[in-house]
């Protein structure tokens, strides 16, 4: 991709962004919270559910861009209020979205990294508004988009002085039904050969079917993403947004305590391989030289 002069995996070493003590890039970062925020008690409760089940960040929507103009749009100014509550108790840093850039200047002060979704990765205005914050953004994969025009979209905020932009894949859409996107797992170890910037994967939105975003979830970790990012909330039953595909703490909870050791696991797994690698090898020569 002769045009990435910022993005090519050719340019660096492959990047870590640094939210507080949260190194995405380096280890499986668990980003997980309401699709949106709806009111103080049920971000709190959520916040302190994802908290405990060990995630490393909250997600929350203020400003929720909608399908339709009569959905539940988001709490604004009074959601990012309350996710600030939110961090300030359980001292998780906060993901939110940003949608307009007449925004991005003073919602950048009450998030830690601004999230750019799937119906903005072509907002241009918008990526060189984020590009100029010095803020980490979270850049949703668009749901009809190629790798490479991605990559340009990240470019874009590169382009602004700001090198700290996490790739997110979250399903492109297909002629399958099923399933709410079709989740593009293969997109992890090829972004890996194009761009040093991490990737996450949001098995929530790809799949839209909580009977699935376990295994997703468990195969993403697997195909080598830097992170996860999944919907939790305290009474799915009740979510003003995307209710049928949030978990419940209880069930993010027991898949927290399958993701790590499946993480620790593929590590190990590697170092023996690389071990067997380099032994074989060095048999190999030996052989040769005798």
């Amino acid at each position: 991709m002769k045009n990435l002069k910022l993005a090519s995996r050719t340019i660096t070493e492959r990047t870590i962004v640094n939210v507080g003590n949260v190194k995405i890039g380096r280890d499986l970062v668990v980003i997980a919270g309401p699709c949106s925020v709806e009111s103080e008690e049920q971000t709190l409760e959520t916040a302190r559910a994802v908290k405990k089940a060990g995630a490393d960040m909250l997600r929350g929507g203020a400003f929720k861009p909608r399908t339709s103009p009569y959905s539940f749009q988001g709490l604004g100014l009074g959601g990012l209020k309350i996710l600030a509550r939110a961090r300030e108790e359980t001292g998780l840093p906060i993901v939110t979205e940003v949608i307009d850039p007449r925004d991005v200047s003073w919602v950048a002060e009450f998030a830690d990294v601004l999230q750019i979704g799937t119906r903005n990765m072509q907002n241009f205005s918008l990526l060189k508004e984020v590009g100029q914050t010095g803020r980490p953004v979270l850049l949703k994969r668009g749901m009809y988009s190629t790798l490479e025009e991605w990559l340009n979209c990240a470019e874009y905020i590169l382009s602004e002085g700001n090198p700290d932009v996490i790739l997110c894949e979250r399903g492109i859409r297909t002629f399958e039904k099923y399933t709410r996107n079709t989740l593009d797992l293969s997109a992890v170890p090829a972004i890996k050969e194009l761009t040093h910037l991490p990737i996450i994967i949001d098995p929530t939105h790809s799949t839209g079917r909580l009977s699935l975003i376990g295994s997703m979830s468990m195969a993403a970790v697997a195909a080598g993403t830097d992170g996860l990012m999944i919907e939790v909330h305290c009474n799915p039953h009740e979510a003003l947004c995307d209710a049928a595909q949030a978990l419940t703490p209880e069930i993010f909870g027991g898949l927290m305590r399958r993701l790590r050791p499946l993480k620790s696991f593929l590590e190990c797994d590697n170092e023996r391989s690389a071990a067997t690698y380099a032994e074989n090898r060095s048999a190999v020569r030996c052989d040769n030289e005798t």
